[in-house]
């Protein structure tokens, strides 16, 4: 059973790989070569780079954000490596003084939950932060944990060093709002989606939505778990009132049309990848053939796009020919 989970984590992994501060406090931190977004209003975003695991994965490939209130921080994902948690916590004590309060992960994949670690207290006087998660995020951990420490050995190196799992001490089961003061991060738990362990996060002094792996842009979107729920989840994002959208991968919408935008380009390759595959099944095709053809048309469209899309097909191939 131990090498079965291995497998089906080395399988998540390649699936994947896709008070207000001031403009010189976020440069400071970019003089370390952890380059952070300054949206206004204590919003920060680090980017991470468009890379598979064969272009150096790194563990910082993923968006990692922060949210400044009146009582504290709100960190919304920390990367992918202790390495990768500790830049972000420096980044934010460049900042603000003002203490880490929540540590919300937006979903299990590791390029989002192995930076936790970092926001552990570092003496006995201080008071740790509140770790957030989907309700079933603690046993997604679990159940991944020996899989990922190995493919963090792997392809980490010296990096996987202290890159430990951190699970959450309140789950999200519908919706919950965390206090920061002058703002509330509502937080909502979906069903089973890009995996069966997302939530979103709004804010709602600047109606910034962070919609985590549910939304990618630029790279080519991957799906674990149901594409068709995914591609239900999409619709739902477009009825949300938000201003700007923060998407787990890939650069900031800063209006709402451009969000909409963005999610359409999303919803649109989930819908032509569940087409083509729905039809190339149909016609007897095998899924290798499959993985040549299904979403072609969208090639053009997304970085990265050759190897996340036969891993799509990979993923969702097999569930299809049993509908």
């Amino acid at each position: 059973m131990r090498v079965l989970l291995n497998i089906v984590a080395v399988a998540m992994l390649l699936a994947l790989l896709g008070c207000v501060a001031n403009q010189p406090a976020a440069q400071a931190a970019a003089e370390d070569g952890f380059i952070l977004e300054n949206l206004g209003n204590g919003i920060y975003v680090h980017h991470g780079k468009h890379l598979d695991i064969d272009d150096g994965y790194t563990g910082d490939i993923c968006n990692i954000s922060f949210v400044v209130g009146e009582h504290g921080v709100a960190v919304i994902d920390t990367g992918g490596s202790l390495t990768v948690g500790q830049q972000l916590r420096a980044a934010i004590q460049k900042i603000t003084n003002k203490p880490i309060i929540y540590v919300i992960n937006t979903h299990v994949h590791p390029d989002h939950i192995f930076g936790n670690a970092a926001f552990l207290p570092s003496n006995v006087n201080e008071k740790p932060p509140k770790f957030i998660g989907h309700e079933k995020l603690e046993q997604a951990m679990h159940t991944r944990k020996d899989g990922y420490d190995k493919l963090n050995v792997r392809f980490l190196g010296a990096d996987a060093k202290g890159t430990d799992i951190v699970v959450p001490n309140i789950a999200i089961k519908s919706v919950e709002t965390l206090d920061l003061g002058d703002r509330q991060l509502k937080v909502i738990a979906h069903p089973n989606a890009h995996t069966n362990t997302d939530i979103t996060v709004e804010d709602s002094k600047t109606q910034t939505l962070f919609t985590g792996d549910l939304l990618f842009v630029e790279r080519t979107p991957v799906i674990e778990g149901d594409i068709k729920g995914l591609i239900t989840m999409l619709d739902t994002l477009k009825t949300y009132s938000f201003k700007q959208v923060v998407p787990g991968h890939g650069s900031v919408q800063k209006t709402n049309q451009d969000g909409i935008t963005a999610i359409n380009n999303a919803q649109r390759y989930f819908t032509t990848l569940l087409t083509d595959i729905r039809a190339s099944i149909k016609k007897g095709e095998s899924m290798e053939a499959t993985m040549g053809t299904a979403a072609a048309s969208e090639k053009d469209n997304w970085v990265l796009f050759d190897i996340a899309n036969r891993r799509n097909v990979n993923t969702i191939f097999p569930a299809l020919e049993w509908e």
